[in-house]
């Protein structure tokens, strides 16, 4: 596979998958083991449920949240499945935060990913 943004938007969706097509071997399952922990972790930890307010609660915060959750790419949109059936007292986990967080720099490590799978697949880096 030679197109950089197929490349970029394949390691997005899958985190890791866009250095395995380019035979990156390691550097793939690197990413796809941190980037898949960090998600488990988080999901466990109640983070799929924060920020636990609306856009109209705190815009600036909200809209950082969905960015950085969708950059987990499927997993993100895992994240939002499980959030739409919420457990009751959920945000008095004592992860609840923790979670949210560890969800947020997932998908912010999977954008820089998938920016690395795209420099790969330009040739920019080796």
């Amino acid at each position: 596979m030679n197109n950089p943004y197929i490349l970029g938007i394949i390691g997005w969706i899958l985190p890791g998958v866009g250095h395995l097509l380019q035979g990156k071997i390691a550097r793939g399952l690197i990413i796809a083991g941190v980037v898949w922990a960090m998600f488990i972790i988080a999901i466990v930890s109640g983070g799929a449920y924060y920020p636990g307010f609306d856009a109209k609660d705190g815009f600036l915060l909200y809209w950082l949240n969905v960015f950085a959750r969708m950059g987990n790419g499927l997993g993100g949109v895992i994240s939002y499945i499980i959030a739409a059936t919420p457990a009751k007292d959920i945000a008095a986990l004592a992860t609840f935060e923790y979670g949210g967080r560890f969800l947020e720099v997932a998908g912010l490590i999977n954008f820089l990913a998938a920016l690395d799978a795209a420099d790969l697949g330009v040739g920019r880096k080796k």
